[in-house]
């Protein structure tokens, strides 16, 4: 595809498919302010448009492209270098219906590969074709799909057969969404009580903001009025709320560090883009509480004085898409968003925003870029979002867990909150149980918990085999061994004892299981997901994987231990180097496999 407009014209469902987004009347030329900026056209829009024109017709055409450049005065080569950052989009013609196959950790060991296996085997088929897929967030129901259908809604399902993806991609297809698989913790009425996050889930009708508010909802954020942006701050403090993404930065702090910013207007913005391979924690929120999820970036929004707010959802997330768009709607509708939220005398809305299939755009300076119709890159950092995030402009960006951990704290008060978990790791967490446990789910245990507690508590080892391998924190985290079964799972053991929680992943890998083939598909992983703007991340994920690769082999450099020695070099570059965490960490759970299992040491694994 040539990089500038060229004579190609879209067609008559292109533009339609465009013009149902924007509206039929051109984008003026001229300059217009959004976000406190100027800026040509509103090329925020571009994600958007570029989600509406591929789901019309499949791929994005040169002509289509054309029209979308036209309409919001975007350059083309730009507008093409966003459209070719994204998996989920194709710029070549393809058949209408996409099937993305996960052959990711949870997923490989669960039958993955020999749906693969058996895709492989019945060849092409012109109405429709299949990829394979890193981790989809649907690892409690491995193996997962996720299925582009042009023309009408994705969808996305869990233990997948081919006679499954064959029922998905037929053209009267009435397959939607598969719900979401509740942990067997979440159901137990024995044990509701004591939940905090997940308490609504399984009980309370996720499409009624009349169910949701008969059960407790908007009290948060009503309280959070009658204390006033600052005390709402101040009990965010003092309950100790450290960030869930894996940061684990101070909440209040980050919170107050926005509100006292003179430059205006702030942002706030649910990072929504849960990519890390074995975690699937806030799909399930976003799925069965997501008015959850509004109130909380509400909260957010008044405390820091912003107006506007982004809720930035994983593209491979269809069901959660929906049903927050339908919550966002009913809110609106309801006087708990707009000019005038509960008559209360401020203003704060939301847009939503969907992701295309990038992991880098977790990272929260790329998020920003992907909002602003950019390519999903990094920036250097300083300066920092509480500053300059989203066009330019102070920000406070916080994970779903994070954000819905906003609602106890404000209901209960901060010393009631803090009176779960540890003094220094307040309150409950949510762990994503995988792999070879019998009850794979969400949990959610109080900061404390041991790590053998938290496998029991989803039924232990299936089989009754042994246990070789846990993953903690995904797969930007490490391994550890059956010796720290005993490992409490809070943010200042995790510190001390070398491991990370990440994500809140706990994958569980039995003594039949392949922990080579695991270690190379991390490696692919990282290699595939690289941006490429940085050189240390660019090239030494591929040199990681090709080291790896050749010891699998055999055919190694020298000699075993100077490949060894070329990983731990490669590593120290990344981790110092890398502009952001993906490079940072891309060789975390490589080198805790290496070094806790002897990998590659002439032992097998």
């Amino acid at each position: 595809m040539d990089l500038h407009l060229t004579a190609a014209t879209p067609t008559e469902e292109e533009r339609r498919a465009v013009d149902g987004l924007l509206g039929p009347e051109p984008v003026p030329n001229d300059r217009v302010v959004r976000g406190g900026h100027e800026t040509r056209a509103d090329r925020t829009l571009l994600l958007p448009v570029l989600h509406a024109l591929h789901a019309s017709e499949g791929w994005i055409s040169e002509g289509g492209l054309n029209y979308i450049c036209e309409r919001l005065t975007v350059p083309p080569a730009e507008a093409y270098g966003v459209a070719t950052f994204y998996a989920m989009f194709s710029v070549q013609p393809q058949p209408k219906t996409m099937v993305h196959v996960c052959d990711d950790l949870a997923c490989r060991i669960e039958g993955g590969r020999e749906l693969v296996a058996e895709l492989e085997a019945d060849g092409a088929n012109g109405d429709w074709t299949w990829t394979r897929s890193p981790c989809l967030g649907m690892c409690e129901q491995a193996p997962a799909i996720f299925v582009q259908r042009a023309g009408r809604p994705d969808v996305a399902l869990g233990e997948a057969t081919v006679a499954t993806v064959r029922a998905a991609v037929a053209p009267d297809s009435m397959v939607t969404c598969a719900g979401a698989v509740t942990a067997p913790q979440a159901w137990d009425p024995a044990v509701r009580p004591g939940l905090r996050l997940l308490r609504r889930l399984g009980e309370v009708d996720p499409s009624s903001i009349d169910a949701y508010r008969a059960a407790g909802g908007y009290s948060a954020l009503r309280r959070a009025i009658e204390l006033g942006p600052e005390r709402t701050i101040r009990e965010i403090t003092d309950a100790k709320l450290l960030g869930r993404g894996g940061a684990a930065f101070p909440t209040g702090v980050k919170w107050k560090a926005v509100a006292e910013q003179s430059v205006r207007p702030h942002f706030v913005i649910c990072n929504a883009d849960e990519s890390e391979p074995g975690t699937f924690k806030d799909r399930l929120v976003m799925e069965l509480d997501p008015f959850a999820v509004v109130e909380a970036l509400t909260i957010a929004g008044y405390a820091t004085g912003a107006e506007r707010g982004y809720l930035y959802v994983r593209g491979e997330y269809p069901l959660a898409t929906e049903r927050l768009e339908r919550a966002i709607a009913e809110a609106r509708v309801h006087g708990y968003l707009g000019d005038d939220v509960m008559e209360r005398g401020f203003g704060f809305d939301l847009e939503l925003r969907r992701g295309a299939g990038a992991y880098i755009c977790g990272e929260e300076t790329a998020l920003f870029n992907s909002i602003e119709g950019k390519r999903g890159e990094p920036r250097n950092k300083p300066p920092f979002p509480v500053t300059h995030g989203v066009f330019g402009k102070p920000t406070a960006i916080n994970n779903v867990e994070t954000l819905i951990n906003v609602l106890p704290i404000l209901e209960l008060g901060a010393e009631e909150y803090s009176s779960v978990g540890t003094q220094d790791s307040t309150g409950s967490r949510l762990f994503c149980l995988s792999g070879h446990v019998e009850r794979p789910g969400v949990y959610e245990h109080p900061h404390g918990v041991t790590l053998s507690d938290a496998i029991a508590a989803a039924g232990g080892v299936r089989g009754g085999k042994r246990l070789k391998a846990v993953l903690l924190g995904g797969a930007a985290g490490g391994f550890v061994g059956p010796d720290r079964l005993d490992a409490r799972l809070t943010f200042e053991d995790a510190r001390a004892g070398g491991y990370t929680l990440g994500s809140g992943v706990i994958m569980v890998f039995d003594e039949d299981t392949d922990l080579v083939d695991l270690v190379l598909r991390i490696a692919r992983f990282f290699r595939d997901e690289s941006c490429g703007q940085c050189v240390p991340c660019r090239v030494g994920t591929v040199r990681q994987e090709e080291a790896l690769q050749r010891l699998v082999s055999g055919r190694t450099i020298g000699t075993r231990a100077d490949e060894l020695a070329l990983l731990e070099d490669v590593a120290d570059v990344m981790r110092e180097a890398s502009i952001c965490g993906l490079g940072q960490t891309a060789a975390a759970a490589v080198g805790s496999a290496i070094s806790t299992f002897g990998l590659f040491d002439g032992e097998t694994a």
